[in-house]
């Protein structure tokens, strides 16, 4: 039975809660929902943890690090080493601006591209070999500042998309658990 840790970024504090920043977050409650979960979370790991959940031979762990953001890295390798989880065995689901709204993209491995919450992942890990999952939160206007646009609330249109959204993003989460890499990824990104 291998070790799993899913990790959803995203910021603590009920301001930031249906932030399109984030969506980490809410696709681990998601994640919660299908696991049929009643289980309680812990404070460890500089986060909330919960699990570990059995999922066809494998055991997983969902993670929420607290330590806002831009500092995830710390909570993701501390978790890492003390559940001795293999660099790919960890799966970081996070925001993109520059996905479509609800676009779904799974990666092996890859820069941050810009997001500074995986920036501090990788750094913190040392490598860039770790899987992802992207979720799109479309694009600001020209307008509109990056920084104000992730931390903006989700419009009524998305509001009503959301749950849909969430319910693939955690069917990408389990594919990436039971598949190997590659046809999870076949799977995932073909528009699941």
């Amino acid at each position: 039975m291998g070790v799993r840790l899913c990790v959803g970024l995203g910021n603590p504090g009920v301001e930031y809660a249906m932030t399109r920043h984030n969506i980490g977050w809410l696709v681990v409650d998601s994640l919660l929902e299908k696991l049929k979960s009643g289980a309680s979370y812990e404070y460890r790991y500089r986060g909330m943890i919960w699990g570990p959940f059995d999922v066809e031979d494998e055991k997983v762990y969902l993670l929420k690090p607290l330590t806002f953001m831009n500092l995830s890295g710390r909570s993701v390798a501390q978790a890492a080493r003390e559940l001795e989880v293999g660099i790919s065995d960890i799966l970081i689901i996070y925001d993109d601006v520059n996905l479509p709204f609800g676009k779904l993209r799974l990666r092996a491995k890859g820069s941050a591209g810009g997001h500074k919450g995986m920036a501090s992942v990788i750094a913190a890990l040392g490598t860039l070999e770790v899987p992802r999952l992207r979720v799109g939160i479309g694009k600001e206007t020209p307008a509109q500042d990056l920084v104000a646009f992730v931390l903006s609330s989700f419009d009524e249109d998305e509001m009503e998309s959301l749950p849909e959204i969430l319910e693939r993003a955690a069917k990408a989460v389990l594919a990436w658990i039971v598949l190997d890499i590659e046809r999870a990824i076949s799977y995932v990104n073909s528009g699941l």
